[in-house]
């Protein structure tokens, strides 16, 4: 039942309750029946008059209803418009969610790849690092070498130049003395010829050693050191002890080259700067 029955029902009732009550009244009193009659019909006509007014309002109800439910029909379908699409939205919004789902593990899946690409790049560059720091360590020790070998050349080409012009000379004063022995009716077989004197009474100091323990002297062929000479060495400090003998490889005017006979030194120790050579041999070296 609508509403509007209801409200009619209602009605209904009231006005039944009320002709009951008229009827009552009017059976029960003995007052002028014509008076009552005018007024039972004054009260009717008033209630049919509130009956049209209630009929009346009955239909302004249902008109107000039919607007109602027209206005709610419209609503509802406008209700339905607006689910279907937020249907639509919600399907479109969870296919964008599933296509970014998917792309999301693919940047998951490039970022892991990419991280095991820099971890190896950062592995492959430390390794570079490492030899880089190798290569540097070796090019340093090259250097070093290539320097000392430098410095063995500058010696050895020294070494050759002065050995070259003591060739030279002693060629020439072994062609005069060849001439000279001739001319005087000695052979000049070098077999014959006495062997190398000793070194004359010199004294001097070791200035450099090189690696190979050859020693460049203070005192050379002005001090009348030749090839061959053999000469003691000293060292002083901490005290005197003799250290064993230098053999001259080469000579210059005021400097000479030798080499430790026999490759080492007493005890094997290490020639120092400094050290004493002299030709002579004494319980301790000259001061």
């Amino acid at each position: 039942m609508t509403f509007v029955g209801k409200i009619l029902v209602i009605v209904i009732m009231a006005f039944s309750l009320m002709f009951l009550g008229i009827s009552t009244v009017v059976f029960t009193t003995a007052t002028n029946w014509k008076e009552a009659t005018t007024k039972a019909k004054a009260q009717v006509t008033e209630l049919q008059k509130k009956n049209s007014d209630a009929t009346t309002a009955i239909k302004t109800l249902e008109g107000d209803l039919a607007k109602a439910q027209t206005s709610h029909k419209a609503a509802v379908d406008t209700l339905n418009n607006t689910i279907a699409q937020l249907t639509k939205d919600i399907d479109s919004i969870r296919n964008e969610a599933t296509a970014a789902r998917g792309e999301v593990a693919t940047a998951q899946t490039n970022a892991q790849s990419a991280l095991q690409e820099a971890e190896h790049s950062r592995n492959e560059a430390q390794r570079l690092r490492e030899q880089k720091l190798e290569v540097e360590k070796q090019a340093n020790d090259f250097k070093l070498a290539q320097a000392e070998l430098n410095d063995k050349i500058r010696i050895l080409t020294r070494e050759r130049d002065v050995a070259k012009n003591n060739a030279d000379s002693l060629r020439e004063t072994s062609a005069k003395f060849s001439a000279l022995l001739r001319q005087h009716g000695l052979s000049d077989d070098i077999t014959q010829v006495k062997g190398l004197e000793s070194p004359p009474s010199v004294h001097g100091e070791v200035a450099r050693v090189d690696r190979d323990n050859r020693v460049e002297l203070t005192i050379g062929s002005d001090d009348g050191l030749v090839v061959g000479h053999e000469l003691y060495l000293w060292r002083l400090k901490p005290k005197p002890e003799y250290l064993g003998k230098i053999r001259i490889l080469s000579v210059d005017p005021d400097q000479a080259v030798g080499v430790v006979v026999g490759g080492t030194t007493i005890q094997g120790k290490k020639i120092k700067e400094g050290d004493i050579v002299s030709s002579t041999f004494r319980s301790g070296p000259r001061s």
